[in-house]
């Protein structure tokens, strides 16, 4: 058929998505299960797919929205990441923070992301609880750390910047841990608790009419005529426009074939944590600290109104072009995390970790996004280099934006971009970049 698409692989991913495990009343699935129509189809339904929908409804209130997902709601990478939703750039050396440059635009571009998915709080009453205002700190558990984060600090300064440098001994105070030798506060950056946000974000659009699908996988699309039919497989929607948000999964459906590096990342989480093991650890009920290094470790602490007193460790990263991942690659990660997790905790070290997870991120070598129109009547809203929550939600605004010609800072920022860069071909993709990343481990020992 005239403009098919066929999707080669779909979301591979083990281990549970325990953001979403941890919250009472999880959804029944929803799946499609009839031949419809809609004005425009989303295809994908995380931080992107529910953004392109929220913003569709807000540019055309009487839109006829279908969003599609191969997966649960919060069941795929939106219930699996670390839910920090970001306004300044993670590169803490960049040397563009004292000019006027793209670090810049991304940090205005971030913060309008933080802007719209706090009116979809209130809009929808999502539990605040979901979005935490709490800002975040760069950790620093070495000497080279330690400079990062005052090289860091002296360019938010230059820049007007809030922030706030923590000793030692505050870390501890905050964190129960003795592992970190300083820190750097930030106060912009949003604490999600992101299946609970996921979720609230869906059921507030069901409730503005806008048609959400789960567990229903897009098989392929085509060209009839001057529509296109997307099939399920129990179902069909015939639409005049697409717009797709499944970040890597891009290329599962043809496009930016070898330009695209399909990255999975690992996390697990505690039990909730009982009166004893909260005496042994101190600290406040809620935090979340990163690394200086972009390879080291992510923590967090989330409370009761999240879904338990927890703590989340997440390190590790493994590239696999085919997006096909084995469960050993689980193991060995969740080997390293207890590793982390007891240095940093020494009182609590041999907890048995209650979930064990992985999460697939999508980065291009030159660090854009793709978001533009691939086909006529087609919108790309993917590609988010690891910033899902927050790239997401504005590559998702701004594939909405193109499909309704609506034209913004976000479209002219993304549609500038350069395409992603070819990339190695295989098996040097593969071995190489593992290598690197398995060095890139080790360099950030302590982190």
């Amino acid at each position: 058929m005239i403009g098919e698409r066929s999707a080669k692989t779909l979301p591979n991913l083990q281990g549970p998505a325990a953001w979403n495990r941890i919250l009472a009343d999880r959804p029944e699935a929803m799946p499609l299960s009839e031949a419809t129509s809609a004005d425009i189809v989303v295809i994908g339904a995380g931080f992107a797919g529910l953004s392109a929908a929220r913003r569709l409804n807000q540019i055309d209130s009487g839109l006829n929205i279908v969003v599609l997902d191969a997966c649960g709601i919060a069941e795929s990478s939106a219930g699996r990441n670390s839910g920090f939703m970001i306004d300044l750039p993670h590169e803490l050396n960049s040397d563009d923070y004292a000019g006027t440059g793209d670090d810049q635009a991304i940090t205005s571009l971030n913060r309008k992301a933080i802007s719209f998915a706090g009116e979809a709080v209130e809009d929808y009453g999502i539990d605040k609880n979901f979005f935490d205002s709490a800002g975040k700190i760069n950790g620093a558990a070495s000497s080279k750390a330690v400079e990062h984060n005052e090289s860091y600090a002296r360019h938010l300064q230059n820049l007007g910047e809030a922030y706030e440098m923590l000793d030692a001994q505050q870390m501890a105070d905050l964190t129960g841990s003795r592992h970190y030798l300083s820190g750097l506060y930030t106060p912009g950056t949003v604490m999600l608790q992101p299946a609970g946000y996921i979720r609230g974000l869906a059921n507030g659009l069901r409730r503005k009419g806008v048609r959400i699908f789960d567990k229903s996988p897009v098989q392929r699309y085509a060209r009839e005529g001057s529509t296109w039919k997307v099939v399920t497989p129990a179902g069909s929607v015939v639409t005049q426009k697409i717009i797709l948000t499944v970040n890597g999964h891009l290329e599962s459906f043809g496009f930016e074939r070898g330009r695209l590096m399909q990255l999975f990342l690992f996390a697990v989480m505690t039990p909730e944590l009982d009166k004893d093991a909260l005496s042994r650890l101190g600290g406040a009920p809620r935090w979340g600290i990163t690394p200086s290094d972009p390879m080291g470790t992510t923590m967090r602490r989330i409370d009761t109104a999240q879904g338990g007193n927890r703590i989340v460790t997440r390190t590790c990263a493994v590239l696999k072009p085919n997006m096909q991942l084995h469960a050993k690659s689980l193991e060995r990660a969740a080997c390293v995390m207890q590793r982390k997790f007891d240095e940093r905790f020494p009182q609590l070290a041999g907890l048995n970790m209650e979930f064990r997870w992985a999460g697939h991120l999508c980065l291009s070598l030159n660090s854009v996004a793709v978001m533009r129109e691939l086909d006529e009547g087609v919108y790309s809203g993917c590609v988010q280099n690891g910033l899902g929550t927050a790239r997401g939600t504005l590559t998702g605004i701004g594939a909405a934006e193109l499909a309704c010609r609506v034209s913004s800072e976000i479209t002219c920022h993304f549609s500038a971009e350069a395409p992603p860069r070819k990339l190695p071909p295989q098996p040097f993709r593969e071995i190489g970049a593992n290598m690197v990343l398995r060095w890139k481990e080790w360099r950030a020992a302590a982190e």
